[in-house]
């Protein structure tokens, strides 16, 4: 399990899923990645840096957003 930082760039409330850009990556985007439910949708804007769970640092879909912090 790995912890990384990003930056929110799209939230979709009805799935709860995000796209994000993991930091140090300017060209990398990561799609569709799970938001935990515990997070309030009015914090979920874009730019807003975000922590993201990777469960398998190789399957992103094994990835979480379980952070959101200024």
């Amino acid at each position: 399990m790995k912890l990384r930082r990003a930056i929110l760039k799209t939230f979709n409330s009805g799935n709860y899923t995000a796209t994000v850009q993991l930091g140090g990556s300017y060209k990398v985007y990561l799609e569709d990645i799970t938001v935990a439910r515990n997070l309030p949708s009015v914090e979920m804007v874009s730019g807003r840096k975000v922590a993201v769970v990777f469960f398998d640092e190789h399957n992103a879909r094994e990835a979480v957003v379980v952070a959101v912090y200024t």
